[in-house]
């Protein structure tokens, strides 16, 4: 293990300076999913929960998550992100809504946490829109897929 780069000379946290790093194009690309019972499912596929089109603001929400992820997440810069784009696969067996985030800029540190927060965010907005239908929804399996840019390279998770 090498230095401990969030931590000061007092042992203290601190946000890493990025300043002498190469702007590079950076991409990410995280997935989870929520699960739940075939009727919750169905009432999404038709548009019949009540707060409306559950998909739509889950979209909208995970891309405010991304532009917003330096305001939540201590040690994260605020990063001048170029693309954002959300998708859901709807699936019967497991039932599920899949999520994936697609995030990218061209600047000095990546934008792994913004997509992993897209994620998260879509997937607690479809929980709240369908939690008076079900409430014991459960989201899961929210992780990294890939990663490109910066000196450390690319990166693809094994699936």
């Amino acid at each position: 293990m090498g230095e401990l780069t969030h931590f000061n000379g007092q042992g203290r946290a601190r946000m890493v300076d990025v300043t002498e790093k190469a702007v590079t194009h950076r991409t990410a690309i995280a997935a989870g999913e929520i699960h739940m019972a075939p009727e919750t499912l169905a009432k999404i596929r038709t548009g019949t929960i009540k707060k409306g089109d559950v998909l739509a603001v889950a979209q909208v929400a995970g891309i405010q998550a991304a532009k917003h992820n330096w305001e939540l997440i201590p040690m994260c810069h605020p990063l001048p992100l170029t693309g954002i784009d959300i998708s859901f696969s709807l699936s019967d067996e497991p039932c599920m809504v899949e999520i994936r985030a697609a995030v990218t800029c061209t600047g000095v540190t990546g934008v792994e946490m913004e997509a992993l927060a897209a994620v998260s965010v879509a997937a607690l907005t479809i929980y709240d829109m369908c939690k008076a239908v079900q409430k014991d929804m459960r989201i899961t399996n929210i992780r990294l897929l890939r990663k490109s840019g910066g000196k450390n390279g690319d990166y693809t998770a094994e699936e």
